[in-house]
């Protein structure tokens, strides 16, 4: 089993450009199965094991794809399978996407419940009372969804909750569906507009995506797309707190930083000099952080859920004392017990945590417990002093790639044993 050896207190500095999304190749990924006449080739997508996942499925499905560096190719004009087994679903959380791109294309779909990062109670009532809003006829049996929709029908759907997944398979399901959609407190998520952009270039016709009301008006047939995927946010801000732990001076290239703003905001107010152009980001961040105002994650544009744990992890050394509540999953704080191990004083009362810094924290053998909780790891041991020992690395390959060539550029002391 793989494992992450850190020896902390070392500065990062340099330049270092951005990967892909992770949150926006996937849905597009799944998106590009509703063209079957031309082969769609993608740029920008990280080698990620999520990404892996979701190409695994694609060839389930019958959908070639190749992969050369970071372009993909896509060819989904054989004959398209309409079931996704449970081992293939259960690896991540976003493969319930592929619910509405199956469903638009062949008309039924027969797929297991998804999986992922266990981060507490993500029910897909939302996605499923989407579906039937559209004149799907749904059916749950021995822990897998039946989908059929003889006949397809357009129609308002209001979502409870602004779910960046329910707002995507309901763009997904409804862009080949005659007459008008529209899909209420929709999700404004930057990754959102992206799928709709793919979308929009293999023919689509959908507007108002990063609003809370977006317009799809079906059409009969979808194109072959030639696309670049968004910079990934999350990553971003994953090496924004790297450079911050550790008193270091870095530019990330290749961002949008728009996508950022609360983030970037909350560095300032820790002491960091945050310089923000359109597709750079440079960070200078001082000794000793000063703690910010309290952190309460909210769908976008508040502060992201996916977020959290790094800052939970970056402001454990921080002077005075800071609080954080989280509003979207409830297992999100699962990562405070093994910061605890470093020496962090971090309470948990339900869905807040209250952080007192400390003078610093110190190595310590650790495990990750899902995606950012594992990217929150890291960040506390770049800035501890001794050796840290990060296990269950697959929880952060879902999401980083080249996380340890990247930091070793920048000058941590990172291996990967």
């Amino acid at each position: 089993m793989s494992r992450l050896m850190i020896n902390g207190g070392k500065p990062l500095k340099g330049d270092l450009s951005v990967h892909g999304a992770k949150n926006a190749v996937l849905p597009i990924l799944a998106a590009s199965i509703l063209c079957d006449d031309g082969v769609s080739v993608i740029h920008n997508c990280p080698d990620l094991r999520d990404v892996a996942t979701t190409i695994e499925i694609l060839k389930y499905l019958g959908v070639s794809v190749t992969r050369t560096g970071h372009t993909l190719t896509v060819d989904a004009r054989s004959r398209l399978g309409n079931h996704i087994p449970k081992h293939l679903m259960q690896q991540l959380r976003s493969s319930i996407i592929f619910m509405g791109a199956i469903v638009a294309r062949k008309h039924k779909a027969k797929i297991s419940l998804p999986g992922g990062c266990e981060l507490g109670p993500r029910p897909i009532d939302l996605h499923i009372k989407a579906l039937q809003d559209l004149g799907c006829k749904i059916k749950e049996k021995k822990n897998c969804i039946l989908i059929r929709s003889k006949k397809m029908k357009c129609g308002t759907i209001h979502l409870a909750f602004p779910s960046v997944g329910a707002t995507e398979n309901a763009m997904l399901t409804s862009c080949l569906s005659p007459g008008i959609t529209i899909v209420e407190n929709a999700a404004k998520e930057p990754e959102i507009i992206d799928l709709a952009c793919f979308l929009n270039a293999m023919g689509a016709c959908i507007c108002g995506a990063g609003t809370n009301r977006i317009e799809i008006h079906g059409v009969s047939h979808l194109h072959a797309a030639d696309y670049t995927i968004m910079p990934d946010r999350i990553a971003a801000i994953t090496y924004l707190c790297c450079a911050a732990t550790t008193g270091g001076d870095i530019t990330l290239h290749n961002v949008i930083s728009e996508h950022m703003e609360p983030a970037l905001s909350l560095l300032a107010q820790c002491g960091c000099l945050v310089e923000a152009k359109e597709h750079t980001i440079h960070i200078a961040a001082p000794s000793c952080l000063t703690m910010p105002p309290a952190i309460v994650t909210e769908p976008y544009p508040g502060f992201p859920t996916d977020a959290q744990s790094l800052f939970l992890a970056l402001l454990t050394t921080a002077n005075g004392i800071g609080h954080i509540r989280e509003n979207i999953f409830s297992g999100r704080f699962k990562v405070a017990t093994e910061l605890r191990k470093m020496g962090a004083a971090i309470a948990l009362n339900n869905n807040e945590a209250t952080i007192t810094g400390v003078p610093g924290l110190h190595g310590a053998t650790v495990k990750a417990t899902d995606l950012r909780g594992g990217a929150a790891l890291v960040i506390a041991a770049l800035g501890a002093q001794g050796t840290t020992e990060i296990e269950n690395l697959h929880y952060i390959d879902r999401g980083y790639d080249n996380l340890t060539t990247n930091l070793t550029r920048l000058g941590a002391d990172i291996h990967r044993i």
